[in-house]
């Protein structure tokens, strides 16, 4: 990944894979405490990261059934 794409925030479906490969990997029981401490805080902020889009995502459609509401 360049410096660039670092830059740029996940997409809902980036951050949905890497939360998956997170608990496949936590489920596996391979990794150490601290492996796992990570992984669960960084499962954390991917989850919140979703929860943000999804919430976003839910705002627009509402806006856009009231245009359309209104229109009729």
């Amino acid at each position: 990944m360049s410096e660039s794409d670092a830059d740029q925030p996940l997409t809902f479906e980036q951050a949905r894979d890497e939360l998956e490969t997170i608990v496949r990997r936590l489920e596996d029981g391979n990794v150490t405490l601290q492996e796992s401490l990570d992984l669960w805080e960084r499962g954390e902020k991917l989850a919140a990261h979703c929860d943000q889009l999804l919430g976003q995502a839910e705002q627009r459609l509402e806006a856009a059934k009231a245009r359309s509401q209104e229109a009729t």
